[in-house]
């Protein structure tokens, strides 16, 4: 009697921590536990934020499309400008989530690479390369978008743009580029 009652115990608990792990595996959109990174890191890559990594198109006069629908009332948008801008943070946000899980699933298959002790130099450099490609084509999506964006505002939309922003004006805002009509 008293050994059923230790492999039933035992049994339990393997079961619980069975149970457990496929919580952490499987709980969260399948993305567990993600120690490489920063609270911040891991909630904007989920998110699919920009995280600054659209700052060079920011910076030169090529506005975000989540910052202009912000801002839709001040910028005095047309209705075609508003959809098109929803139109480009749609795709923009649903590639962004995307890539952003893709790259929290590789930080936590480099962090049990090395929890593991199955580190190589060779899988280290193909995990690494990976995640940095994957990190690559995240910030070409904010920035396209950005640059997608541009060609819907007119010059002064996005002079008014730069100073709700705060941004310091450093050179002309291209004042013959094509923008849609609004």
């Amino acid at each position: 009697m008293d050994t059923l009652i230790k492999r039933l115990i035992l049994l339990i608990c393997s079961l619980l921590l069975v149970a457990q792990n496929l919580q952490i595996c499987h709980g969260d959109q399948g993305i567990g536990e993600v120690r490489t990174l920063s609270t911040d890191e891991i909630q904007g890559l989920r998110n699919g934020e920009g995280m600054g990594m659209a700052k060079a198109a920011e910076l030169n006069h090529y506005p975000g499309p989540r910052h202009i629908l912000d801002f839709a009332s001040q910028l005095q948008l047309s209705e075609a400008q508003r959809n098109k801008a929803q139109e480009i943070y749609g795709r923009m946000h649903d590639e962004a989530v995307h890539l952003g899980k893709t790259i929290l699933h590789k930080e936590e298959e480099l962090d049990n690479t090395f929890k593991k002790d199955e580190v190589d130099s060779n899988k280290l450099k193909i995990l690494v390369m990976e995640i940095a490609r994957i990190r690559g084509e995240l910030r070409l999506v904010h920035l396209l978008a950005h640059m997608e964006m541009r060609p819907v505002l007119s010059p002064g939309q996005i002079e008014k743009y730069d100073q709700l922003q705060g941004h310091i004006i450093r050179g002309p805002i291209d004042k013959y580029h094509h923008h849609e009509s609004h």
